[in-house]
């Protein structure tokens, strides 16, 4: 085993393996998610290579372990590709960025390959009656999702200043894979969204004057502009009615609106609208995509919508509109003897 550990990366203040994970994946700046499920595969392995006996630091545990380990998830576990792929990277970032120890045996590791499933979509008449079951917050961010294809957290994450209502556009911020990107704003969706930022505004102003704790931004942009959080522009477009505590500062503040409200809306209007497939958040994306393709939009255009970076990824879609319309016709059709 070598060091791996970059030139100019600061040695870790902790002691302990899951504080140093948890130290490392803030310094490159990682999602509270990502922290969250790195941690959680991290504790796992180490727990399982103890099985029943002393524990053992990871620098002490080698190929055999980590195999043993990866086989274990697949075969006792029987867990999902995605899921797989998940432990072995926390596994990868514990070793190469955290204890910066090079296990070239990992890189020939074969990740189980995920399978490609043509995505569930709704069609238009189906999107009108799920919205038509929807009100209030969870109905606009549900409009706005399907609208301009964000995926569920970009819509959750929108900040005052990305929502530019003189040209009819909203620029989604640090999107997967850390890209920017600008999408349409629906013109049918202007007015309540006005709306929905005067009620935001209404709430950024008490909590002004409650002189509470701002909103959470970018590490960086908080170290050189302490006062940020507090400004009007970086403020949620969509609010939580209440506060919280921040998990990594331990600050109280105003998080934005609890995804976990806009799925649970989601999935009654489904029941209600009489809807049989499967139906998530994120198929209201897909929808989108399907339906801009089949008006006719350029699929390079509908692939800088949904931030794709490469084309085939946006290709599926069109996997999609054959299933829609019928494919190709069935020779069964043709005999005449039917």
């Amino acid at each position: 085993m070598k060091n791996s550990m970059k030139p100019g990366t600061p040695p870790p203040q902790s002691t302990r393996v899951l504080d140093q994970l948890r130290e490392r994946i803030r310094y490159m700046h990682y999602s509270l998610s990502t922290e969250q499920v790195y941690v959680y595969w991290v504790r796992f392995f180490i727990r399982w290579a103890a099985r029943g006996g002393e524990m053992r630091h990871p620098r002490d545990l080698g190929a055999p372990d980590v195999e043993a380990f990866l086989s274990m998830l697949a075969t006792e576990r029987k867990v999902s590709a995605s899921t797989h792929n998940q432990a072995l990277s926390a596994v990868l970032f514990l070793y190469r960025e955290v204890l910066g120890i090079a296990l070239p045996w990992l890189d020939n590791i074969n990740r189980p390959t995920q399978k490609r499933r043509i995505p569930s979509v709704l069609t238009k008449d189906e999107v009108a009656g799920l919205l038509a079951h929807m009100d209030g917050q969870t109905a606009l961010l549900a409009r706005l999702l399907y609208g301009t294809g964000m995926r569920l957290m970009e819509g959750m994450r929108l900040r005052i200043k990305d929502v530019d209502f003189d040209r009819h556009v909203i620029i989604v911020r640090e999107a997967k894979g850390g890209k920017d990107r600008v999408v349409m704003m629906p013109h049918s969706l202007a007015s309540a969204l006005r709306l929905q930022l005067l009620a935001s505004r209404a709430q950024w102003e008490a909590d002004r004057q409650a002189q509470r704790g701002g909103v959470e931004t970018p590490h960086a942009l908080e170290q050189k502009y302490p006062k940020v959080g507090h400004t009007w522009g970086w403020f949620w477009m969509f609010p939580s009615p209440t506060l919280s505590i921040d998990p990594r500062s331990g600050v109280e503040r105003r998080h934005h609106l609890y995804e976990d409200r806009l799925q649970r809306s989601l999935k009654k209007a489904v029941v209600l609208a009489g809807i049989h497939k499967t139906v998530s958040v994120h198929t209201l994306r897909h929808s989108f995509a399907t339906h801009l393709l089949q008006a006719g939009t350029d699929i390079r255009t509908v692939q800088e919508l949904l931030g794709h970076s490469d084309v085939s990824t946006t290709m599926i879609y069109t996997h999609v509109l054959k299933v829609a319309a019928g494919g190709t016709t069935s020779p069964l059709d043709s005999l005449s003897t039917i």
